[in-house]
């Protein structure tokens, strides 16, 4: 049978790409090709910002609590296909279904964030600025703004940006990732029967060249971007040549300290989940484990025996527990990654390289890995290796626990387990990372709260949702009046 091919949504309708080149899609956790996707050209780009282009001045004049309306009736859309989206997603990106659902839930909730508008995109005015002169701020819309997002929450990721941009009044050009188009084009398949005014919302698909045109298209506003901390650079450097606003999330190499004082047994469920979920393919997840004094041993004794327990296999099977990696080449990475561990000197005390599952022989699996004695210079120690490979540096301190912290460059997330106040007031007080897990191994905020970390992880000034990103979605007007 033949493959189902992905098409791009532009002005209200589904198109096919002008382009000739293909990529296919996968189920990973089955190794099987399940759709193709058309690599998107420049004109493909140009359709879409024009058509957002034309629909921008009377979506802009539409009041926002009529736009707003278009968001409550797409969240009920969205949760009458909540399993649906939830599922789409296991099949080719891989986590387990209750991981997708718990992405599904969190995409959800920034729609219902959104429909603050009318209270989080209100302006400012101050009455006799001067003798009979008054002076208000206005929060206007832009234009078109674009996103350009990662494969490893397929669903979540671009609804960090995309509500808050279209109620503020702008119209919308998104990029998935070509790994994993299918979700959102269910996503749209959804919003299509929402009935947003045409050219509000455009999807195209796309690698490389879909990319740059979006980045150097002279109607763009503004983009967001959510990967690698060196394609957030590049992302980051082209927008401010070609004078667009930008936020371009990066990478991570997130710390978790466990003090002498943590209550271990309550932590561990937790602390698993932060390594091992998504099969570690998130940015908030666990790198390296650093256990502080003599909490050391019992620590590695409890954490290598939850991990040994982890079930793996197909995410739609509820019992399983990590799915495999997103593609045959990021596994290749991962294993790079844990050969490279042994070859600097780390001590490999639980090896996933040979993970195997009977009935999935052609997954793309790795299975849980550990390694200790992990020195801070070592390259599992600085390099983002995104998948689940854990290395754990011990620290006789605090001191030294900051110390590591702030020296891996990247700065997304960092998270304490300890039963000290004192402890965890003065880690959060020094460390760089902007998102701070306090006896919680995923510091990851809710829709009201930013998103995003600070130094490589993090390029550009306002952060993923939250109330300050209306403030990248709009521009403040500020209007002085006299009248005589």
């Amino acid at each position: 049978m033949a493959l189902p091919v992905m098409k791009n949504y532009i002005n209200g309708e589904w198109v096919e790409s002008e382009s000739k080149v293909f990529g296919d899609v996968w189920n990973p956790a089955r190794g099987e090709k399940i759709a193709q996707v058309a690599y998107g050209t420049k004109g493909d780009v140009d359709r879409a910002v024009k058509a957002a282009r034309a629909a921008f001045w009377e979506w802009r004049a539409t009041p926002p609590l009529s736009r707003a309306r278009y968001l409550f009736r797409l969240k009920d859309a969205f949760e009458n296909n909540f399993e649906d989206i939830a599922k789409t997603l296991t099949r080719e990106q891989g986590k387990v279904i209750d991981e997708s659902r718990g992405e599904v839930r969190r995409m959800i909730e920034n729609v219902e964030h959104a429909t603050g508008v009318t209270t989080l995109m209100c302006g400012y005015t101050l009455e006799d600025i001067a003798k009979d002169i008054d002076c208000k701020g206005h929060r206007q819309p832009v234009g078109v703004f674009a996103a350009i997002a990662p494969y490893n929450f397929p669903a979540m990721v671009p609804w960090w940006f995309l509500p808050y941009a279209i109620v503020s009044g702008n119209t919308y050009v998104l990029k998935p990732s070509e790994q994993v188009p299918m979700t959102q084009t269910k996503i749209f398949e959804i919003l299509d029967s929402v009935g947003f005014p045409e050219g509000v919302v455009n999807m195209v698909h796309g690698s490389k060249e879909v990319v740059n045109a979006i980045l150097d298209h002279p109607d763009i506003a503004g983009v967001s971007f959510v990967g690698s901390s060196p394609t957030a650079k590049y992302i980051y450097e082209r927008c401010g040549a070609t004078g667009k606003r930008v936020q371009a999330l990066g990478g991570a190499k997130n710390i978790v300290a466990v003090m002498p004082d943590a209550k271990l047994d309550a932590a561990m469920p937790s602390l698993i989940t932060s390594y091992y979920g998504c099969s570690g393919q998130r940015c908030l997840s666990g790198s390296i484990l650093t256990p502080v004094g003599d909490v050391a041993d019992a620590l590695l004794e409890k954490f290598t025996e939850a991990a040994k327990s982890i079930q793996m296999g197909d995410g739609l099977d509820e019992k399983t527990s990590m799915g495999p990696v997103v593609s045959a080449a990021h596994k290749q990475r991962v294993l790079g990654y844990i050969e490279k561990g042994i070859a600097e000197g780390a001590k490999l005390i639980l090896d996933g390289r040979n993970a195997k599952i009977t009935d999935l022989p052609n997954g793309f699996f790795v299975g849980p890995t550990i390694f200790d004695q992990v020195r801070p210079d070592m390259t599992i120690a600085r390099e983002e290796i995104f998948g689940p490979v854990v290395s754990v540096v011990r620290c006789k301190n605090m001191n030294e626990v900051v110390e590591l912290i702030n020296s891996r460059g990247f700065a997304n997330a960092a998270c304490i387990y300890t039963s000290s106040g004192a402890a965890a007031r003065e880690f959060k007080y020094r460390v760089k990372p902007s998102m701070i897990g306090v006896n919680i191994g995923i510091a990851a905020p809710m829709s009201f709260f930013p998103f995003g970390g600070a130094g490589q992880s993090m390029y550009g000034d306002t952060k993923g949702h939250g109330q300050e990103i209306f403030n990248f979605f709009t521009d403040t007007k500020v209007v002085i009046e006299r009248w005589l």
